[in-house]
């Protein structure tokens, strides 16, 4: 049997976002700055997919900028925001612990130029308070970055409450949505957000496509120099079939969102209950505020590699973590961050969902991994000691 649960790393195309692509590679072949009639057409589909996720995000259409993906788009708001303000004397920005590195590694450049970065705590279920950002913002504070749901533990994130402080204070609020759109309400006006990045490939798009949301008025600067294309905050031509398909992807995926939530909660819930049941393992993040597909284990005496290793011979496919570290031999940051201890976090799983997962999937799972991780700690030295008694149990 084969599963497929790694969703959050990446999603499989959806049909009509193929469908849309190849299309628009037929129809809309010219290159939208072009002024020839075939160019024009190209430009009014191009115009025709910012209205569409314009739409979806509840913004509007000059607000969206196509980008490579959410790597990109948080890149451009967090550097825009920094550099604005440096302008005005204001160097310092606040952040959380379990940002995606995409955020954080663009902190630590960031600080090299002088900037102030703190990063908030999160606590043991992996959730952010908005009174702790409160307290950290003052008058030099020139960017908030709190992601809307965690990449590894799927933990939503209070940005709603935390964007309304930031507004009231005047402090340009960006977040990270790249695991959260297309799995759950995102709306930018209600998040009050500045700024908001997201990934076609998360939702059944195509790789390398992506929107960043920049409220009207807010500061963006260019990353990428050349030609006028995005309004002159993007230089380049147009990747206008995978903008079409990431659109088509994003029109089906936000279509019917209660439905799909539902459905994918309901198996979540039913495989962490299956899990939970194995001696000495604790899921990650909070129970509840949670994406609806995320499903986040430690345990206790074995490594996360072997796992997954085996698990791949069983026929399902899983991450120990977000996929930009999945080479990575160092413990999960995020995990860290909740209060795993490094033995532990190195045994961890996360098993993502979506609508193309079946209860028959989430039995199977439920099957295999409790043996591949009763085999595992049969052969494991760590696991003879906790046993043994030379080690104490943490979990």
């Amino acid at each position: 049997m084969f599963v497929y649960a790694d969703n959050a790393a990446t999603t499989k195309l959806r049909p009509v976002a193929r469908e849309r692509y190849l299309k628009t590679c037929e129809e809309f072949f010219g290159n939208p700055s072009s002024l020839h009639t075939a160019g024009q057409r190209a430009k009014e589909e191009l115009t025709r997919c910012r209205e569409s996720v314009a739409r979806i995000l509840g913004a509007e259409a000059n607000e969206i900028y196509f980008t490579s993906g959410g790597s990109e788009g948080d890149n451009q708001a967090i550097l825009s925001a920094a550099h604005f303000g440096a302008k005005k004397g204001k160097k310092k920005i606040v952040s959380t612990a379990i940002e995606h590195h995409a955020v954080l590694h663009t902190l630590k450049k960031l600080q090299k130029e002088g900037f102030e970065v703190v990063l908030l705590p999160v606590g043991e279920e992996g959730i952010v308070k908005a009174e702790d950002a409160e307290k950290e913002i003052d008058e030099n504070t020139c960017l908030v970055s709190v992601m809307l749901a965690n990449n590894e533990i799927g933990t939503i994130q209070p940005v709603e409450e935390i964007g309304k402080i930031c507004r009231e204070r005047k402090v340009p609020f960006h977040t990270d949505a790249v695991q959260a759109v297309g799995h759950m309400p995102v709306n930018v006006k209600a998040l009050n957000c500045d700024y908001l990045a997201l990934s076609a490939h998360k939702f059944g798009g195509p790789r390398g496509v992506g929107a960043l949301y920049v409220r009207r008025g807010m500061p963006l600067e260019s990353l990428i120099e050349g030609g006028a294309q995005e309004r002159g905050k993007r230089a380049g031509t147009e990747d206008l079939p995978a903008v079409a398909a990431m659109t088509a992807a994003l029109e089906e995926a936000t279509r019917d969102l209660p439905a799909y939530m539902k459905k994918v909660s309901a198996l979540r819930d039913t495989l962490i209950e299956n899990l939970s049941r194995i001696p000495h393992c604790a899921l990650n993040g909070d129970r509840k505020r949670r994406l609806c597909g995320n499903v986040s284990f430690c345990f206790e005496g074995i490594e996360g590699e072997s796992l997954l290793l085996l698990l791949d011979d069983e026929g399902i496919c899983a991450s120990s973590g977000s996929a930009c570290t999945s080479g990575s031999l160092d413990p999960s940051h995020v995990l860290l961050a909740i209060g795993r201890v490094h033995d532990v976090a190195h045994g961890s799983l996360r098993l993502t969902l979506n609508e193309e997962n079946t209860e028959e999937d989430v039995a199977y799972m439920s099957e295999k991994i409790p043996q591949v991780v009763a085999y595992l700690r049969g052969m494991s030295p760590v696991w003879r000691d906790l046993n043994e008694g030379r080690r104490q149990f943490i979990l």
